[in-house]
């Protein structure tokens, strides 16, 4: 079975980061760093920042929980885009508050929409940049605008799980992505969240980070759960920073590929956004979750995305060229059925 359904590395981890974690199940013993003191303080230089303005937990999901828990509650809503991470509606829901989701403009998001959703309640926007599922981007100029217009009660969390990827297209492209460790630095009101689970290839040891202000750490910092981030997570992500050599690997083949995949998939008659992520997003003409099932028999998991409001359409992770191949041959054989 070929997995592309959750946008994870294809290459798989670090050799760096197997051999640092494999060392660190000598101490598995003893507990973790609560703080996870080396990895932060490698974050901080890594991102010009100081080490108190980096938190550490397992996951991004996990953060967006923390983060939903210290700014909301009863009463209080966050405000999204309708099609984006479906973490947002789970942790807002869960912290007893109302998820408000604004219609797209071409897949993408509405930021003009957004800010006039924002009222008094609001306590915090979720921008995902890339979005996930669409793979759509914002640019700086965007974000700056929209930082502008937003209230200062409000907390706006920049989530940048695919940033790697997204640095590399726009690059190519020549579109300025983003100044989100800019805003951090000014002490905006603004949370920005990375992760190893997608170019660095460590999905299954769950570590994320958040870079924010030190006040608005210390306030996330209260949710967070002791331990939550184990010492071979810890030791694998530190590893993990170091390897350029994999996540330039990475990244060149997803560029390489996402273009072809989106060429072979137009000229199929699927209706593709460009992406600027790891993954495509792709509207079938039918039912998406039936089609995924077909596409499962021949050996490839798709993700389906009528949860996200899109009954049509199917998000595919860019694989190896080998892996990309055996797709586009799958799609071949069910179109043609």
């Amino acid at each position: 079975m070929i997995k592309l359904d959750s946008n994870e590395n294809p290459f798989g981890p670090s050799p760096s980061a197997v051999k640092a974690m494999q060392a660190a199940l000598a101490d598995c013993s003893s507990y973790p760093d609560d703080d996870a003191s080396a990895l932060r303080l490698k974050l901080a230089a890594h991102h010009g920042v100081d080490i108190n303005q980096i938190l550490v937990c397992g996951g991004l999901t996990e953060f967006l929980g923390m983060l939903a828990r210290t700014f909301l509650g009863i009463g209080h809503n966050a405000v999204t885009s309708e099609r984006s991470f479906i973490v947002y509606r789970m942790a807002t829901e869960a912290a007893n508050s109302h998820l408000i989701e604004v219609p797209m403009r071409k897949n993408g998001f509405d930021l003009s929409g957004i800010v006039s959703a924002v009222n008094k309640n609001t306590r915090i926007v979720f921008l995902a940049n890339p979005n996930n599922p669409t793979g759509t981007l914002l640019t700086s100029d965007q974000v700056d605008l929209f930082l502008g217009q937003v209230p200062e009660h409000v907390v706006v969390a920049i989530d940048e799980a695919y940033y790697e990827f997204a640095v590399d297209f726009t690059a190519k492209r020549g579109v300025r992505y983003s100044r989100s460790l800019d805003y951090v630095r000014e002490g905006r009101n603004v949370v920005v969240l990375r992760t190893f689970s997608k170019v660095h290839g460590l999905a299954g040891v769950r570590v994320g980070y958040g870079i924010a202000s030190t006040q608005l750490i210390k306030r996330i910092y209260g949710q967070r759960a002791m331990y939550c981030v184990s010492s071979l997570a810890q030791a694998g992500a530190l590893a993990a920073l170091d390897d350029q050599d994999h996540i330039r690997k990475a990244v060149e083949n997803n560029t390489r590929e996402s273009e072809r995949l989106v060429r072979r998939l137009s000229e199929s008659g699927y209706t593709v956004t460009e992406t600027w992520a790891n993954f495509v997003y792709c509207e079938v003409g039918r039912d998406a979750a039936k089609f995924s099932e077909q596409m499962r028999v021949e050996g490839i998991m798709v993700r389906p995305l009528g949860p996200w409001g899109a009954p049509q359409a199917i998000r595919i992770a860019i694989g190896t060229p080998e892996q990309n191949d055996a797709l586009l041959k799958a799609l071949g054989k069910i179109r043609n059925s």
